[in-house]
């Protein structure tokens, strides 16, 4: 790379990367090939509209290319259409509220706080000006409360019930919640749509180790770039054609220009490895690798929610007596990335919180092992309960560092396909 600054910031972020324990739950690292079909030609090229249907010529090639790569999200998560073109998931649930609601239409989702979703109604978000928005909370065990939600449905009368979460760390009853809605629609004239944004759990419905909301809700929404492994971007999925011919209308001309060509094919490619047993026995180590630290946690005192996914909530404020915030910057000091979250009834400002958001699936794609899953656990303890943190804070460096040796450099990241 000629531009020498740019080249630096790349090969800091690079080193930080592969020197440092990544526990964000909503990054991973994608593959080489993924990487590489991002930095390919397809970045070049302008295309506005759907395969066939362009507004500029010498598009024969992204026509084929967006088709495969909608062929390929179609078999994966078992459903009849797909749109390939969100350039983030923030992009793709706007599409999709837009196809099926119009501005001024009531929506039901969870609480912000509770685990939900900027764009699943916060004041500061696009979803709050356009709709309106009631919100169910989770039950006193921290849990989805069906029949609260079922009572929430009748009370307020929405056009929409919202479900996927960016903090829920436990399985989601889809079906249920289809039977719910379906019960409602068959007493109201005014439809109730079923809508779910499984951004963070969208590799585990991969791997079909939890249920596929595709088979229940009318759309469904995702980014690529948490557990599939993939690009940063987004998709739209649904079984209902007029849904999805308005879907297509609402990503362009509505919300969009052109395509980034380059990420669908970097989706395309990892579609295709999502598709594989070795990525099914990838998320298998993450769930096991999740459970682990949080149980290692557990069981040294900590306050942990427990997890039937990839990600788990500390509560670091009732079990250490600091605050999120702090617990993310002592983390960070000895090269642990997490991020503060608010937790169910949490009485402190978003700004500090009183959790962590822990997850395992970027440390996983690089070999994180079971054994070093606990090991983290005890590291996660050790730092957070230290009352002399900065005396100690080089011993946990090295710590980190020994855990991360073992490890795939971030450079080495590529999945096998079984068909190749």
């Amino acid at each position: 790379m000629k531009d020498k600054k740019i080249k630096e910031l790349i090969e800091k972020e690079l080193f930080r990367q592969n020197n440092g324990i990544e526990l964000i739950a909503s990054e991973n690292y994608p593959s080489i090939s993924v990487r590489e079909a991002q930095g390919s030609i397809f970045t070049a090229k302008y295309a506005e509209g759907y395969p066939g249907r362009r507004y500029y010529g010498g598009c024969e090639i992204v026509d084929e290319l967006e088709n495969l790569a909608i062929d390929r999200a179609k078999k994966l998560f078992n459903v009849r259409f797909a749109n390939v073109q969100p350039h983030s998931g923030s992009q793709a649930n706007f599409a999709a509220y837009r196809s099926i609601l119009t501005p001024g239409d009531k929506v039901l989702s969870l609480e912000l706080n509770d685990g939900g979703h900027l764009t699943h109604g916060s004041p500061v978000s696009f979803s709050k000006d356009t709709y309106q928005f009631e919100h169910y909370p989770l039950g006193e065990d921290g849990h989805l409360d069906y029949p609260l939600i079922k009572k929430k449905l009748y009370e307020f009368e929405p056009n929409l019930l919202l479900a996927g979460y960016s903090a829920y760390q436990y399985e989601i009853d889809f079906r249920q919640m289809r039977e719910i809605i379906d019960e409602y629609n068959s007493s109201h004239q005014i439809k109730c749509y079923f809508m779910v944004d499984m951004a963070h759990i969208a590799g585990i419905v991969a791997a079909k180790k939890c249920q596929n909301p595709c088979d229940y809700a009318d759309i469904v929404t995702s980014t690529t770039h948490k557990t599939l492994r993939g690009p940063r971007g987004g998709i739209i999925l649904t079984n209902d054609e007029t849904i999805a011919k308005r879907v297509d209308k609402c990503v362009f001309p509505y919300a969009q220009g052109g395509p980034l060509e380059h990420i669908i094919a970097a989706k395309a490619v990892c579609f295709k490895e999502d598709a594989t047993k070795s990525f099914a026995k990838y998320i298998e180590c993450v769930l096991e690798n999740t459970k682990a630290c949080n149980d290692e946690l557990k069981r040294r005192g900590a306050i942990v929610s427990g997890s039937d996914n990839h990600l788990f909530l500390l509560n670091v404020l009732d079990s250490f007596g600091i605050n999120g915030k702090e617990a993310q910057n002592r983390l960070e000091a000895i090269g642990v990335t997490t991020n503060k979250n608010m937790i169910h009834g949490d009485k402190l400002k978003p700004a500090l919180t009183s959790g962590l958001r822990i997850g395992f699936a970027p440390a996983t794609t690089r070999g994180c092992t079971k054994e070093q899953a606990i090991e983290i656990g005890g590291l996660i303890y050790d730092v957070c309960s230290d009352q002399n943190f900065d005396q100690n804070k080089e011993k946990y460096i090295s710590h980190v560092s020994d855990i991360t040796k073992l490890w795939k450099k971030i450079d080495e990241v590529e999945f096998p396909l079984e068909d190749e």
